[in-house]
């Protein structure tokens, strides 16, 4: 017995839920406060912009008491406010007022208030609507979790499709998976250079490992010869594109339809001379030319069957020169100071 009274001692206290109450009058704070006994931890506030600030503050309440006749900001504006700030917009909000007119109540529901309770107050009608609301509030949140883990898992296995599919070009080409690892990292890097959405990078860095998926369409015989192509292998082989787009289409899932633009586009040049269609400058979709230019910088420093992996210099220098015409000027302009950090992505991530 005395072991089990020691186990109690060290359970955690349970947390009680956390009620605003907001009114101009001390008063009816103090009725509304003796109305919930000791079951909530209470915070007070008798303005608006007070009943705001506290509203936004950590720990947040679990639900609002709020008048609607107060001095300087009424309670409809409080409640608006609330509404408009994702910070408080899932809070409860229970109005408690004298103004008993029907129009009253619509307001405050189109306002976004889940309860109206008349003034004077019936303690145990507001025990009662507060324990429902916290319920309910508490009933949503647990579901949104749920909701939340059940699409992070989603999402998981999304990505994990796309790594797979990925790696599948590995067992048609000659460059290694660590390859397919680094131009991602690097494409990342060069895309946190140019573009503030982090949404956007991130489905980036996801996408670009298939840019050539497409060349599970393309014969062993090509695409694993040792010398160089004829005219009409080449044709076949500029294809993979073509055949990357084809395989990624049809699919409304921003990553995916990121990574179609990228396997059609990612061998598009800034002058014109690229493929499959030629197109020239901005007409290249942004993702296509970050691509582009990560997957030649990891390709020139790698070693190759058919090639020597390059000096950073030699890089560099090709850069540089190739600006303005395989590449977008501007991206090179910002890649150029990312050469240390690129090669301690490669140095992080070796070909075996």
């Amino acid at each position: 017995m005395q072991a089990e009274a020691t186990d109690s001692q060290h359970l955690a206290p349970i947390k009680k839920p956390i009620v605003l109450l907001v009114d101009d009058t001390p008063d009816n704070i103090d009725v509304l406060a003796a109305s919930l006994d000791n079951e909530y931890t209470l915070k007070v506030a008798v303005r608006g912009e007070r009943a705001l600030i506290v509203a936004r503050s950590t720990p947040k309440p679990d639900l609002i008491l709020l008048d609607v006749m107060m001095p300087d900001m009424d309670g409809y504006e409080v409640c608006r406010r609330l509404k408009a700030d994702p910070t408080t917009a899932n809070i409860p909000v229970i109005f408690v007022t004298a103004k008993h007119d029907i129009r009253d109540e619509e307001k405050g529901f189109e306002l976004g208030a889940v309860d109206y309770i008349i003034k004077p107050i019936s303690p145990p009608l507001v025990k009662a609507r507060v324990r429902t609301h916290l319920a309910l509030y508490d009933q949503n949140r647990q579901l949104s979790i749920q909701v939340q883990k059940r699409t992070q898992a989603l999402e998981d296995s999304k990505l994990r499709i796309i790594q797979h599919l990925g790696r599948a070009v590995e067992y048609k080409d000659n460059e290694t998976g660590a390859h397919v690892i680094r131009m991602s990292q690097i494409t990342r890097l060069i895309a946190q250079q140019c573009v503030d959405d982090l949404n956007w990078i991130e489905r980036i860095y996801h996408a670009s490992p298939m840019h050539d998926v497409g060349k599970i369409g393309v014969s062993d015989t090509i695409l694993l010869k040792p010398g160089k192509l004829d005219a009409e292998e080449w044709e076949i082989m500029k294809k993979h594109t073509l055949y990357g787009a084809e395989i990624l289409s049809q699919d409304s899932d921003p990553m995916l339809k990121m990574a179609h633009s990228i396997a059609l586009t990612h061998h598009e040049k800034w002058d014109g001379t690229g493929y499959p269609y030629g197109l020239t400058g901005d007409k290249i979709p942004l993702e296509g030319r970050i691509v582009a230019l990560a997957d030649v910088i990891d390709a020139l420093l790698s070693k190759r069957p058919y090639k020597e992996a390059w000096s950073l210099e030699k890089t560099v220098a090709h850069l540089k020169e190739q600006s303005g015409k395989h590449f977008d000027p501007k991206l090179v302009e910002l890649t150029l100071p990312l050469i240390p950090a690129i090669t301690a992505i490669r140095a992080k991530y070796p070909d075996e």
